[in-house]
């Protein structure tokens, strides 16, 4: 490692930073170093310019890459060399405004049977079944688990908050099997080593791209053409709680959301709520398509109860007044 890579993990370390954001931001220098295969103490503004463009015209990063490397740049360049540039201070990550993936239950269903090892489709069950994050998951430890309560503790969860999560009875009985078969001491999901030898002495959980690859693995087996992620069984489990009518604010403390617009736009729009959007819209159209004198007729006078939550006088339509001159009486 060198000095001046050891110096900015020292500053991310003093800024109170996660060891999670810690790798962005050193991963975010390191591949602007790799574009100019030079130290990033050498890299002029001008060039930092022109690597930002490459960013936005050539590689097409997405909003979430182009924002993580401009504030391990900006880190970098602002904290560590204390140069204070004005190419920093303009760049913007685009703007993009896209709806999540969702997996519908028997999609999940089937995807998670394609999983071939039983550690891994354990580790995205749990994962599935609690509304958890990637390392959220892989992180969970024995006491974790509170079968007393039915609760998970998530530890260190996005912004190092804790949350309990609700544990489904039937995920309790899935992971007390999964750890008779390893019983490490610490973790749920141990590191499996090599051939996953060694998971009962093993002092890291297991690693999160090994389980990211597995469920590419089984998305490709199950020939399901979304582009999935692990993170999107989080977003389909809250979603799903939303179509069976449990209440947003109690997904959004499952979830961990500070906001309840931050659940709202994780949950996307449910396939019940557009099934009754649909069917308002269809009786409105259907009511407009009548000519007016017969639909009066019919309703009295009134629209069909599209929302009877609405008061009556709301809903009556403006009857055709006569013309009148001006002035006259």
């Amino acid at each position: 490692m060198t000095p001046l890579r050891q110096r900015m993990i020292e500053d991310l370390q003093l800024r109170g930073l996660s060891e999670r954001t810690q790798e962005m931001y050193v991963r975010a220098v390191r591949q602007l170093a790799e574009h100019y295969h030079k130290s990033p103490a050498r890299i002029t503004e001008e060039e930092l310019r022109d690597y930002f463009l490459s960013l936005k015209n050539v590689k097409h990063s997405s909003r979430s890459a182009t924002t993580i490397a401009l504030c391990g740049i900006k880190f970098f360049y602002e904290y560590t060399l204390k140069r204070e540039w004005t190419t920093l201070t303009f760049v913007r990550p685009p703007q993009e405004h896209k709806l999540p993936v969702i997996l519908s239950l028997e999609e999940v269903r089937t995807i998670l049977q394609c999983v071939r090892l039983p550690r891994y489709r354990v580790c995205l069950s749990t994962i599935y079944a609690c509304g958890l994050r990637l390392q959220e998951g892989t992180h969970l430890q024995v006491p974790d688990i509170d079968s007393a309560r039915m609760v998970v503790h998530v530890r260190n969860g996005k912004g190092a908050k804790d949350r309990y999560a609700p544990l489904p009875q039937q995920t309790l009985a899935l992971l007390r099997h999964s750890w008779t078969t390893h019983r490490n001491p610490a973790w749920l999901f141990p590191a499996p080593g090599r051939s996953g030898l060694g998971m009962s002495t093993a002092s890291t959980p297991m690693p999160r791209n090994s389980v990211q690859d597995a469920l590419r693995a089984a998305l490709k087996a199950s020939s399901i053409h979304k582009r999935a992620s692990v993170h999107t069984l989080r977003h389909s489990w809250a979603t799903h709680l939303l179509e069976a009518g449990v209440n947003l604010r109690l997904i959004q403390h499952s979830l961990g959301h500070n906001s309840p617009s931050t659940t709202a736009l994780s949950t996307h729009l449910t396939a019940k709520a557009d099934a009754i959007a649909t069917e308002t819209l269809n009786r409105l159209l259907e009511a407009l398509s009548r000519p007016w004198e017969v639909s009066h007729a019919r309703t009295g006078g009134h629209l069909p109860t599209l929302w009877p939550g609405i008061p009556r006088q709301i809903r009556r339509p403006l009857a055709p007044q006569p013309s009148r001159r001006y002035g006259g009486h």
